[in-house]
């Protein structure tokens, strides 16, 4: 999905939303109240499956230590690869926090 396809003011005004949260208490307060827990638990899955895909790790490793289906895993590593470069810009900013 390009972002000519995501872009409109709705999508905007969320990620303001986001972008305006001060720490991880208001993180798991506007998302439980705007996702679904297995909205949440899918994107964290997504972002647990990217960071072992980037060390090299093994589908069945990944599947193993996450629960992803090799489809997820698969589509993960698609957008690792030519995505909009979303993954790599949030793993790199965790990783140097660390």
């Amino acid at each position: 999905m390009g972002r000519d396809k995501l872009q409109d003011p709705q999508v905007d005004e969320l990620f303001r939303a986001i972008l305006a949260l001060e720490n991880l208490d208001e993180c798991y307060r506007f998302f439980e109240d705007l996702c679904t827990t297995a909205e949440i638990k899918a994107m964290a899955q997504r972002l647990a499956v990217a960071r072992l895909l980037r060390h090299g790790v093994t589908y069945s490793a990944i599947a193993a230590a996450t629960g992803a289906s090799t489809a997820t895993i698969s589509r993960v590593k698609r957008f690792l690869n030519y995505g909009a470069d979303g993954y790599k810009l949030i793993l790199d900013r965790l990783d140097k926090r660390k």
